[in-house]
């Protein structure tokens, strides 16, 4: 039996709450908008880093390597100090967005190494150099660069250069739902003894201020080598030491003299410890042993090259000797996870391969975090507490009150990105449906629910705004998932599938009379998650006094039509009245796909014939709209709708089958233009495509074109072509201009450290690879296409698909002299052996050398190399039994 499966099997049932306790903590509270109570919105300034070890949070807890319950009552980290640093290390050090010259960016080294889908085994690497952490040199190297420059890393300041550093191996193993085991193995890579202090430490999230704790929670000494950890709520928890440590109290409270120069309201204070061990200081630690916040002091000698080991263990009940059963739980649950992993990845050959997925699948469980944020409470401030300034009631989400978040979201990053982003969400959930389906399926209802949705249908995009647009590809994960689900259970949950469809109906609605004014099927989205992609800032064309219709929301709407149309269509396997949902889509479907080529009313399209792609259109009052002629994945992705649908599905659906036939014959001209539904497929499929056939070769030979879009690594956002050809637009007496940009952005427009002008993004490729495949589905690998373009060569489709997941992959496997593309010209990470197998998933990827950029711990979408590793072997297996066929039938 896999043991971890039975846990997932007691966890769904509520046998028993393995989820309970997890890596919940956030790597950044400090300046996030929750934590900004400025009257200006200035969330990067209001709470620093600097600020950050005084202040108690409103909101939500940090730490590093940190773990809560669910709820986040209390919390349990680790601090550091190697005797050098003006202060303990017990919180990820970064540039804010306005600091960092290719915007926000943490400047540590840490990975995330393993975990299970419970937690029951957890195992994360902070590398903490031995000299003094370099703060100033970091922020002041920063500063004097520009956008044309790289960004100067941690590892640029040359303090690992001697190996004088700790490797700092943090593990977790539960021997049941509220029994932790945590072990930190500290690891001298040095060549002489070094000391460090390690601190586990457990707090208190302060929730008493509210008003609605009627008792205060207490941490206290109860002998030598354990604490108690008390509320009403949560009860009693009890967490016994390794050895004798030497225990320390305070409080989970500001110390508003420091910050602010005013009286502090209480004695003890969150920055006591931080204190006593930087400088002895004693007098704000409290002398009877218990408060909301403590720490086990380890003061230690790590010998050269050698290792230390502490470990402690948290107990909901007290247990005699439970300290000696620590390394028994730990080596069992570790082998409960290979276990684990192993029937996952039993297809995948390459132990290198397996690496990358197994650390892909690490990072998308670390990255769940509780996430707290009640708006209306935001908007008017706690009751007898200070009232936020004024300026807030006309400020950021204010139209969101409604909005209470209380949950466990999967975060794009605990430290660059630590607000859930939904488009981001939506891509995460498809890799972790391959080893936990319910919390994939959870994450899609969750913002779904009447809590996270306007009442009027929106999906809120992130914290800074939730009135952005984000791209509406909820419903494409809510149907990939559910088929994920359903293949690996041999059965499809529909209730999931029916909740999510309901509410997805409104989202739909909100996107037709929101972002279609004109009632013309041709959508206006903003920037749509792409940043700094066009000429101008597309959420703001009105400031040139224009107006732009986007080629790339279009597309998203009619590859959001498809996603339902298939929804509804699989609805009908239990309740055939869904097939008018299916009518309602479809005829969306094809009005998007008549007005992109021919738009209502103005006889132009956003297909162009001479340069054979789909452009945006700018308007501008009195004058020939301007096709903006700029070769990007804006034109690629009218790619991504596309559904392959077996016939015979129709015969059980009549009115749904007659209403198709009355498109066929009365509007033949739409028909026409949604690929070839007459003729049948492979396997008697209808394909549903905004593409025919002449227009997506048209657009393949310029995205398989490596002088374009293709690159070693995977597609392109933008076509090289521009690299020479830079793009300008003229709009009143002002020149734009885009030049393909394959690293970081060189201007401040649009965006802080994203760049859709040349980089390699996961989602887009994902979404280009998965599109293919439905293409192959339909022509059943009876159509080839050139593959490069230029090479005389011609594949199937679903060979170009695995073609561009291995181009995708290869940004983190070893090459021939062992080196892996995404660490670039860093010789430390090439080849160091404590280095070169621990894998960082980026925000994004150089498009000429698959080097990573961006959030340097982006594991979210970029996640989803744990899905293509998992698809090129599953096409490897139907290749294979494909080779095997023919060889029986020659013989």
């Amino acid at each position: 039996m896999n043991i971890e499966k039975e846990r997932l099997r007691e966890d769904k049932e509520r046998i028993k709450h393995w989820k309970k306790w997890g890596p919940y903590l956030t790597e950044r509270q400090w300046g996030t908008v929750r934590e900004d109570y400025s009257p200006n919105g200035d969330a990067w300034n209001n709470v620093t880093h600097e600020e950050a070890r005084s202040k108690a949070y409103r909101w939500g807890e940090e730490g590093i390597g940190g773990v809560s319950d669910y709820r986040q009552k209390i919390c349990i980290a680790w601090a550091f100090w190697n005797g050098k640093d003006p202060f303990i290390k017990e919180r990820l050090f970064g540039l804010t967005g306005p600091q960092g010259n290719h915007g926000e960016d943490v400047k540590e080294l840490y990975y995330y190494l393993d975990s299970t889908p419970t937690h029951s085994y957890m195992k994360m690497l902070y590398k903490y150099p031995q000299a003094e952490f370099p703060y100033k040199q970091l922020y002041e190297v920063n500063a004097k660069r520009g956008k044309l420059d790289p960004e100067f890393e941690l590892m640029d300041t040359g303090i690992f250069d001697n190996d004088e550093y700790f490797d700092i191996f943090l593990e977790y193993a539960k021997e049941d739902a509220e029994d932790i085991s945590f072990f930190a193995t500290i690891h001298n890579r040095g060549a002489e003894d070094a000391p460090l202090v390690v601190m586990p430490t457990i707090w208190f999230r302060k929730t008493w201020f509210t008003g609605h704790e009627p008792f205060m929670p207490k941490i206290s000494k109860q002998s030598v080598d354990e604490l108690k950890a008390f509320s009403p709520k949560s009860g009693n928890y009890f967490f016994t030491f390794e050895g004798e440590p030497e225990f320390k109290f305070c409080d989970n409270e500001t110390n508003r003299m420091r910050l602010y120069s005013i009286p502090n309201e209480k004695e003890y204070l969150k920055d006591a410890i931080n204190d006593y061990v930087i400088k002895g200081y004693v007098q704000h630690l409290n002398p009877n042993n218990y408060g909301t916040k403590a720490a086990a002091i380890y003061r230690l000698n790590i010998p050269a090259g050698g290792s230390v080991r502490i470990k402690f263990r948290m107990t909901h009940q007290k247990q005699a000797e439970c300290l000696e059963d620590c390394e028994r739980i730990l080596a069992t649950r570790k082998q409960e996870a290979d276990d684990f992993y192993n029937e996952i990845q039993s297809r995948v050959k390459s132990e290198d391969h397996r690496l990358i997925q197994r650390q892909a699948f690490a990072g998308m469980m670390w990255g769940k975090q509780f996430y707290y944020y009640n708006v209306e409470r935001w908007l008017e401030g706690d009751p007898g507490r200070y009232s936020p300034p004024k300026e807030r009631k006309k400020g950021r989400n204010t139209s969101w009150r409604h909005m209470h978040n209380y949950d466990i979201i999967s975060m794009p990053d605990k430290w660059e990105y630590p607000w859930y982003a939904v488009w981001d969400s939506a891509f995460h959930c498809i890799p972790i449906s391959r080893i936990d389906p319910d919390f994939a399926k959870n994450q899609l209802t969750l913002f779904l629910n009447d809590w996270y949705i306007h009442p009027n249908g929106q999906i809120p995009a992130y914290e800074w705004n939730f009135s952005d647009v984000n791209p509406p590809v909820h419903a494409y994960a809510v149907s990939r998932v559910f088929h994920i689900d359903k293949k690996m259970k041999g059965k499809g949950d529909f209730e999931f599938l029916e909740r999510c469809f309901h509410k997805l109906m409104i989202n739909f609605t909100w996107w037709v009379n929101q972002k279609d004014s004109d009632g013309k099927n041709i959508f206006q989205g903003g920037f749509l998650g792409l940043d700094n992609i066009s000429v101008i800032d597309r959420s703001h064309a009105d400031r040139f006094g224009g107006k732009l219709e986007q080629a790339d929301a279009t597309s998203w709407m009619a590859m959001f039509s498809l996603n339902m149309l298939r929804i509804s269509l699989d609805l009908c396997e239990f309740n055939k009245t869904y097939q008018y949902s299916s009518i309602k889509f479809l005829e969306h479907f094809l009005h998007i796909a008549g007005a992109m080529n021919n738009i209502s009313g103005e006889n132009i399209s956003l297909w162009d014939e001479k340069e054979q792609f789909f452009f945006d259109i700018f308007h501008l009052p009195g004058k020939e709209p301007k096709v903006m002629k700029l070769k990007s994945i804006v034109g690629i992705i009218p790619l991504f709708a596309v559904e392959s649908i077996r016939i015979d599905l129709f015969d059980d659906l009549p009115d749904f089958k007659k209403r198709l036939e009355f498109f066929l014959k009365e509007k033949p001209k739409l028909a026409a233009l949604v690929s070839s539904w007459i003729q049948p497929g492979h396997e008697k499929r209808r394909l549903f495509a905004l593409l025919r056939g002449h227009r997506m070769k048209s657009i393949l030979h310029k995205m398989l074109d490596k002088d374009e879009f293709l690159s070693e690594y995977g597609i392109r956002s933008m076509s090289k072509y521009h690299e020479k050809h830079p793009f300008s637009l003229r709009i009143n007496k002002e020149v734009q201009t885009v030049r393909y940009t394959p690293g970081e952005s060189d201007t401040l427009m649009f965006g802080g450290n994203s760049n859709w002008r040349g980089p390699i993004w996961f989602p887009i490729n994902h979404l280009i690879i998965e599109s293919l495949r439905k293409f192959d589905h339909y022509y059943g690998g009876e159509f080839s296409i050139e593959y490069p373009t230029g090479s005389g060569k011609y594949l199937t489709m679903d060979l170009i698909a695995r073609e561009l997941s291995l181009r995708c992959i290869k940004i983190f496997e070893k090459d021939e002299q062992g080196y892996r593309p995404v660490f670039g010209k860093h010789k430390k990470f090439q080849e160091d052996p404590h280095f070169r197998d621990y894998v960082l998933f980026y925000e994004y990827f150089h498009g000429d050398n698959g080097a990573g950029l961006g959030a340097s711990h982006q594991t979210g979408w970029t996640g989803l190399v744990a899905e293509m590793i998992h698809k090129y072997y599953k096409s490897d297996k139907k290749k294979e039994e494909e080779e095997n066929a023919e060889t029986l039938f020659r013989l």
